[in-house]
């Protein structure tokens, strides 16, 4: 059962990767590329303010400033971050990162679905998709939307804690009415879906942003249905697969082997 449960998740994440990284390449990673031109118009007069100040302090300090600088310069061009260009290496790493993440997540909800005894089927894969995107994209983006590059944020770390703890409740809240339709259970799973974003996720500094509210705004509306379409991908494709392992595993004669 477990490898039957490992090929269904590994097999519905290739598929959901597979149509999340073409609707990414052609939706998603334009409006990226749209808003990285507005980000450096708006570092390049920061950086040549920098370099000025830069200047007139060597000038202040001397030769140690200089050597310092010097320094400074060499850690910073060491520090520069990789990035693949655009084009196909861009397209390709972008595929195997969703490739990758599809993976990551029908692993989980393939042992959340062992643990909690509720089998995912080809019946309900796509209510499956549908608590997977809940859980997973529309609470959090309640409190943290898409952001485009240029758009100023939050703290990384308060941002990823308040993240994962609204999935987390989410998701549980979506396991508890999955259990039981108790009428307490509602009232639980209605307070633990309220409780993240009543404590608010963390905001992001009041900075002028370079990005047209319009991109920013259609970027989370594409990022959104991006997610809508991955999880009803995943869910019911690995609900189908569990099906069909299911019926040849039937089939087979006790003690026989593949």
């Amino acid at each position: 059962m477990i490898r039957n449960l490992f090929a269904a998740a590994l097999v519905a994440a290739l598929c959901a990767g597979l149509a999340t990284a073409a609707i990414q390449h052609f939706r998603v990673t334009p409006l990226i590329l749209h808003a990285e031109t507005f980000e450096g118009e708006g570092g390049h007069s920061h950086g040549e303010a920098a370099v000025a100040v830069t200047t007139e302090h060597h000038h202040a300090e001397g030769t140690a400033a200089h050597s310092h600088d010097d320094a400074a310069a060499t850690t910073s061009a060491a520090s520069e971050e990789w990035a693949p260009q655009d084009g196909f290496e861009r397209t390709a790493y972008t595929t195997l990162a969703s490739v990758l993440a599809a993976a990551g997540f029908a692993l989980l909800i393939g042992a959340i679905s062992m643990f909690a005894g509720i089998p995912i089927t080809f019946a309900n894969g796509f209510l499956w998709g549908i608590a997977g995107f809940i859980t997973f994209s529309l609470a959090p983006a309640f409190g943290l939307a898409p952001e485009l590059p240029g758009m100023p944020a939050g703290d990384l770390m308060a941002r990823q804690v308040w993240w994962a703890g609204t999935a987390l409740a989410t998701g549980a809240a979506c396991l508890l009415l999955a259990k039981t339709q108790a009428s307490w259970a509602f009232a639980v799973a209605i307070a633990l879906v309220v409780i993240p974003h009543i404590i608010g996720a963390p905001l992001a500094p009041d900075e002028p942003s370079a990005v047209p509210a319009h991109l920013a705004t259609e970027f989370a509306a594409t990022t959104l249905g991006t997610a809508l379409v991955f999880w009803l991908v995943l869910g019911t494709v690995f609900g189908k697969l569990n099906d069909v392992f299911a019926v040849r595993h039937a089939a087979i004669p006790a003690g026989a082997t593949l």
